[in-house]
């Protein structure tokens, strides 16, 4: 028998949506929001020439600098106000959690709760500010090492272009902690996935071109498509996929009455850590890649240059470290996600127990058993969808741009954020209508009184 919660998901339809005033003013906050990012990618940073830009960015091994404009929503290219988008806040979001680990204090804070956790977010915020300061100066070096980009090179070009990138990734982060607070979604994964969608069209577009005109196989791009396509099925059904631990819980008596025993479920997703670990190894590798390619192109050491050829898009030291990354993230994430010895001391404190396990410590131990298998297969699931556009890349003449707006992690990125905000919008919903049903009885109550 379905349960309240389903029967009333299944009564959901358009007139409960335009009857939830709050949804669609959270919606509308979202999309105002997203548009004011979008608008921020076409203004331009001052004293750089775009156009001669342009050509050094064609030039310089562009497989790195191409993942960067994607997650920035095209901003590289265009040299937008932000151009480094959330990265630096992803960048020190991993930081402080590994910090967590390591540090009694942050450890200590990461359990006081909501306290606690604003007060890291401080520190993620101030490693932010460091971190971009750092970046961006990294870029200001580099527009002035090549030849023609800048028009007047010197101090004054250097810290206009710090102060102007580093506000914009501090606005940006604003913007998405507004976003998770007062609109629908969380906002710093919609940032990169309005940044991704908006420039897909594009993108599809200039490939067409490509194969219309004969320089890209058309057979090759149909099977690119026909790739995505079963990449997103994929993607979809092992995100929906879930273990569902039996809970029981034992008869208890109230008064004079004897209530029957409850049973329920402890869902556990295949890839718990979501789309996190992809954009962490994302992250961590396009910073050292990016730098090492500008400077390299300034006929910098020898060395350097073969960071930067090494770490380009389809290179073998490149996918080694990707996937590495993926599947260390992966479990990091899941740990702090989801900790199986609180969760057994919750489970004892409210009387439920796994059938044929003992509570307590037996079943912290079972819940991290089935936990560490599920995330062998969700950080494989992770590492397969990520690598195949790279490994598609490295065995045929497939151009970069394709493989950024449809490579693994762009897709993951957009299916699972998409996964995540109808499933908030679902969940504003239902709650809705629970509303409703408590105003309603409310009111009948009310009526019979009178």
């Amino acid at each position: 028998m379905a349960s309240a919660a389903d029967q009333l998901a299944r009564n959901m339809s358009w007139s409960s949506f335009a009857k939830a005033s709050e949804l669609q003013k959270r919606i509308i906050f979202t999309l105002l929001a997203l548009c004011a990012y979008r608008l921020g990618t076409y203004i331009p940073i001052p004293g750089v020439d775009a156009a001669v830009f342009a050509q050094a960015l064609s030039g310089v091994g562009g497989s790195v600098l191409g993942m960067v404009n994607v997650f920035s929503g095209g901003a590289v290219e265009r040299l937008g106000i932000f151009a480094l988008n959330v990265m630096p806040y992803i960048s020190a979001s991993i930081i402080i959690q590994l910090m967590t680990t390591a540090s009694p204090t942050l450890e200590k804070l990461k359990k006081e709760g909501e306290s606690g956790r604003k007060q890291l977010n401080q520190y993620t915020r101030y490693l932010t500010l460091a971190l971009a300061l750092v970046q961006s100066y990294g870029v200001a070096v580099g527009l002035q090492s090549q030849q023609g980009v800048v028009s007047d090179p010197g101090v004054m070009f250097v810290l206009s272009t710090v102060v102007t990138l580093v506000g914009g990734t501090l606005l940006l982060m604003w913007i998405g902690e507004q976003i998770t607070a007062r609109g629908v979604g969380q906002g710093i994964s919609l940032i990169i996935f309005a940044g991704i969608v908006a420039e897909l069209p594009r993108a599809l577009l200039q490939v067409m071109e490509s194969a219309r005109v004969g320089t890209m196989n058309g057979f090759v791009l149909l099977l690119i498509l026909i790739l995505a396509i079963a990449t997103i099925a994929f993607i979809v059904f092992i995100e929906r996929s879930q273990r569902r631990l039996v809970i029981q819980y034992p008869k208890r008596q109230s008064g004079s009455r004897m209530f029957q025993g409850d049973t329920s479920f402890l869902p556990l997703k295949i890839n718990t850590a979501g789309v996190i670990p992809p954009i962490f190894a994302s992250s961590l590798l396009l910073l050292p890649g990016t730098l090492a390619t500008f400077f390299a192109a300034s006929n910098g050491p020898e060395w350097l240059q073969i960071v930067a050829t090494e770490l380009g898009h389809g290179r073998p030291l490149f996918m080694l470290l990707y996937a590495l990354l993926i599947m260390f993230f992966a479990f990091f994430y899941t740990s702090i996600m989801f900790n199986p010895e609180e969760t057994a001391e919750n489970l004892r404190k409210y009387g439920g127990f796994l059938p044929g396990i003992r509570p307590g410590k037996r079943t912290a131990e079972y819940l991290d058993f089935v936990l560490t298998r599920l995330t062998l297969l969700g950080a494989g699931y992770l590492a397969l969808v990520c690598l195949m556009p790279e490994l598609l890349m490295s065995q045929s003449n497939v151009p970069t741009m394709l493989v950024g707006f449809l490579g693994g992690t762009s897709i993951m990125i957009v299916v699972s954020v998409t996964l995540d905000t109808v499933t908030q919008v679902q969940s504003h919903l239902l709650a809705h209508q629970y509303e409703g049903l408590i105003k309603k009885s409310r009111l009948g109550r009310r009526s019979n009184k009178s």
